[in-house]
């Protein structure tokens, strides 16, 4: 396998959390409801029911488009994409073709290709009723206004497919305009893949759908890889085509032949005016942004000290975050330091019963009052036990992990037995690494 090589493009949607449709004043909010009652003409696709535009779904959009650095079009406008399928009642869907929102920008190496609004279809239902299987239709996700972020073929491996989509969802959830709960289908997964035995993008794409797990994605990928290089190792051609992960049998199926732009005849949306954003829109947008996981990672890290693994489960809660840091402010006047806090946080989950910091900050010096020593004497006992012991921390750094509990010892003796030793066992992991 490895004289192939891997090429893997992405599209990821995500079903904005705005109170209404994209194209309707029907609520938005349809996950667990009682099927067909969040509906009107418009969703229903209904002849003479004209649709009208939801502006914040607009200006989230937007907001992810300059997230990823993409170039905001200042005209846009929708389109009908036409397919006939039973979740589809028109028989077109209004998307966005030749001038989406969004188009360029990227994520590190990752290029993006563009980011477009679209209204999201029905869902169909498939059940046995009276031993015969039927397939039912719900139309309360009809219309809800959803983003579709497509990357260029830029990955060559699922480890950072699934890394990627993660970023993803995390970037939705601290601009705000999104929850992408992949378990309630507001964050779904499509990936074409396809192999090549030199450098050269191949001419063909095999498009894995509706998927609604990293897991599962990740699985769909690897096995999707294995049968096309088996088509192409025995001789035959790799069919381009649209296919589905069968997670009891592990393998990928046919679902349909994989369309072509012309084949959904694009044609611009007739019932809604062209768009327009000024360049003052555009930049307020920008200004208004709110912090991005990578930067509040960074900050962690260099401003507070944090471990960089700790950083990581902090950062995937923003709630989590901004307790922490309210904690820390409150720390610095017991000389509680952020390290401890975060290692208080991630070993110990003591901010879970604690609603607010000041609880937490409150609760660590009750806990240090009543049976340990202070935080700030565990952290100057752990730095001078280091400092005074340079043949076990040498010793430590060549790979001997069985010294650390030599060195717990020192700690605890230094402060006289009042030390908890998962958090100088912590400390002295932070400062070693150091």
């Amino acid at each position: 396998m490895e004289q192939y090589k891997t090429v893997i493009g992405l599209e990821v949607h995500i079903e904005l959390s705005t109170k209404s449709k994209m194209f309707c004043g029907c609520s938005a909010e349809h996950f667990g409801l009682k099927p067909n009652t969040q509906v009107c003409p418009v969703c229903l696709g209904l002849p003479g029911a004209l649709p009208y535009v939801n502006k914040e779904a607009l200006l989230s959009t937007l907001k992810l488009g300059l997230a990823f650095g993409s170039q905001v079009n200042n005209f846009s406008k929708f389109d009908r994409k036409h397919y006939f399928y039973p979740d589809l009642a028109k028989g077109y869907q209004i998307s966005q073709y030749d001038i989406p929102l969004c188009k360029g920008g990227n994520f590190g190496e990752i290029r993006i290709r563009r980011i477009h609004l679209e209204e999201d279809t029905a869902k169909l239902v498939h059940q046995t009723v009276q031993g015969k299987k039927v397939s039912l239709i719900d139309f309360n996700r009809s219309g809800v206004p959803l983003v579709e972020l497509v990357t260029e073929p830029d990955f060559n491996n699922t480890k950072d497919v699934v890394s990627f989509l993660k970023e993803v969802q995390l970037i939705a959830r601290y601009l705000g305009i999104s929850f992408a709960d992949m378990e309630k289908g507001s964050m779904r997964l499509e990936a074409n893949v396809s192999v090549a035995k030199d450098a050269k993008v191949p001419d063909y794409k095999v498009e894995l759908k509706n998927i609604n797990s990293f897991k599962f994605l990740d699985k769909a990928i690897v096995s999707e890889i294995d049968r096309q290089i088996k088509l192409i190792t025995s001789g035959e051609a790799v069919v381009q085509e649209t296919r589905g992960y069968d997670e009891g049998k592990r393998t990928t199926f046919s679902q349909r032949t994989k369309e072509e732009a012309q084949d959904y005849r694009y044609f611009p949306e007739p019932d809604i005016p062209p768009l327009r954003f000024s360049d003052e829109l555009v930049k307020e947008i920008r200004q208004s942004l709110a912090e991005l996981p990578g930067t509040v990672r960074k900050r962690l890290i260099s401003e507070y000290g944090v471990r960089a693994d700790y950083s990581e489960i902090l950062v995937s809660d923003k709630k989590r975050v901004e307790f922490f840091e309210k904690a820390v402010g409150l720390g610095r006047e017991e000389n509680i330091s952020p390290a401890l806090l975060a290692d208080l946080m991630v070993n110990k989950n003591m901010d879970k019963d604690c609603p607010e910091a000041a609880g937490f900050i409150k609760r660590i010096l009750e806990l240090t009052r009543r049976q340990y020593a202070k935080a700030s004497d565990v952290e100057n006992a752990v730095k001078t036990v280091i400092r005074e012991n340079k043949k076990p921390v040498n010793d430590y750094g060549k790979g001997k992990a069985e010294v650390l509990g030599f060195l717990i010892g020192l700690v605890q003796k230094e402060l006289k037995g009042k030390g908890d030793s998962k958090i100088i066992k912590d400390l002295l992991v932070i400062e070693l690494q150091k």
